[in-house]
């Protein structure tokens, strides 16, 4: 079996937020379990691309609508990743040093397309196109619609809904960028009076998947405007908990740790990664250290950050990093804190992966108060490297953490506010003062298998029913 995953991100090429690690991870775990497995993705102008050096391996035009772009499809010269990673380069949509912006409508159709062109080009087609949200939403619905892919409208597709609070809305005024289908089909691109990528990978895609089974049920009452598609096409959609790659995140190989650690060693271990942090931003050793790690939207709770940090800090005897960036606003509320509470609340706005596993071995504790978590791999990362998971009872969160109240290993809450934010945390805190319950919740977490084994063997069964049906 062959599959081909798009996608716009993939780590450690392109990561913007948990897209990257997924496509970076579950197809080197399905090449693993037998299946061949392989990324396509834009080119961008970043760290990754502009260290390696690439070799083409096809060259063409694609068609914009009256617009003719050149790109090209490049290869690694020297492949360093797990998996064969493919690249459309389109100079002038893609070749950017960002990887989303105002003007994706145009940028991403053009990389569907082109995709689909080279892909229509192989001799030797895909078993399946795994499609990665609304970025490539389109592909499904080209395939079944388009004439000039009707060789390709027998391989299967799959659409990983990754987030469904961001569906890629467009005009209609645009349908000419797609290319030529029979127009009374165009019923299959709309969702409230627009052209809707995911809407339209929904309709189109054999099979639907999403990042947890808690959340394919949660988009059935909240997916931003498409709960009643969610409920019609409910029967062909399934929920499959992602995984993490335990070759990257595993405390006890991290090179990028102070110290290595185990489960058998996880106090000295978890002691030695926090003195840095505390050197590093000027906190106590002798503290319980809450760390936050993610964008700072409201999908993540992050506007209750300020009044949360304050309150806690000015009550209790506790340390606070925030490393993030998103809100400006935010992020000046933020930053103000600083001034207020010098010794135990630091910040860095911004994304720095290093720091990032840094903060996963010396915390105590990892924030996720997130409003929407279709997955969440932070908790996963956490849990992994021994730190305790504080979370809003959503999604992945609500699948993959269970209360301490109830024999688990983290501290959940059932609703959004400050109020039960700081409940949480002054539960945590206490929690925290029972050193041998602490290290025994470490030991139980560490060793809960949150791999992809599991996961990419379902996505495997998936593709083969589609294959036999």
């Amino acid at each position: 079996m062959n599959v081909i995953h798009i996608s716009a991100e993939c780590y450690p090429i392109a990561k913007v937020g948990g897209l990257a690690d997924v496509v970076g991870s579950l197809p080197k775990y399905q090449e693993n379990a037998g299946v061949k497995a392989s990324v396509l993705m834009p080119f961008y102008n970043n760290r990754f691309t502009q260290k390696n050096e690439f070799k083409t391996i096809a060259t063409a035009e694609v068609s914009l609508g009256e617009k003719t772009y050149a790109y090209q499809v490049l290869a690694l010269k020297k492949n360093s990743l797990a998996v064969e990673v493919i690249f459309i380069d389109i100079p002038e949509l893609l070749f950017k040093e960002y990887v989303y912006s105002e003007d994706d409508t145009e940028r991403f159709t053009a990389f569907q397309i082109a995709a689909l062109d080279w892909i229509l080009s192989l001799k030797d087609k895909p078993s399946i196109i795994h499609c990665h949200d609304h970025h490539t939403g389109l592909i499904p619905f080209m395939l079944q619609e388009c004439y000039k892919y009707k060789a390709l409208n027998q391989i299967p597709t799959v659409l990983s809904i990754h987030n469904a609070q961001y569906q890629g809305w467009f005009s209609h005024e645009f349908i000419h960028y797609l290319p030529a289908f029979d127009i009374s089909r165009n019923g299959l691109l709309d969702w409230n009076g627009a052209i809707n990528p995911l809407a339209a990978g929904i309709k189109c895609a054999w099979r639907v998947t999403t990042v947890s089974e808690s959340y394919m049920k949660e988009l059935q009452k909240d997916a931003n405007g498409l709960e009643l598609l969610l409920s019609h096409e409910k029967d062909k959609c399934v929920g499959i908990l992602n995984g993490i790659d335990t070759s990257v995140w595993n405390p006890e190989t991290d090179d990028m740790l102070t110290k290595n650690y185990t489960s058998n060693n996880v106090q000295t271990g978890k002691t030695a990664n926090k003195k840095w942090l505390c050197k590093e931003f000027g906190f106590s050793l002798s503290k319980p250290l809450f760390s936050f790690i993610g964008r700072l939207v409201y999908e993540k709770s992050a506007d209750l950050l300020p009044e949360v940090i304050d309150s806690i800090l000015t009550e209790k005897n506790c340390s606070i990093l925030i490393l993030g960036s998103g809100n400006k606003v935010l992020e000046q509320q933020l930053e103000a804190l600083k001034s207020k509470h010098k010794s135990n609340y630091n910040k860095c706005i911004g994304y720095n992966e290093e720091l990032s596993h840094r903060i996963y071995a010396g915390s105590d504790f990892l924030l996720m108060p997130s409003r929407i978590e279709p997955c969440g791999l932070n908790q996963l990362y956490a849990m992994q490297y021994g730190t305790i998971p504080i979370v809003h009872s959503t999604g992945g969160l609500k699948d993959t953490v269970t209360d301490v109240k109830h024999g688990g290993f983290g501290f959940r809450f059932d609703h959004v506010s400050v109020e039960n934010c700081l409940k949480t945390i002054q539960r945590a805190i206490t929690y925290y003062e029972e050193v041998p319950n602490l290290k025994n919740i470490r030991k139980t977490m560490m060793h809960i298998d949150h791999s992809w084994d599991a996961s990419a063997k379902k996505y495997n069964d998936l593709y083969k029913s589609l294959k036999t049906n």
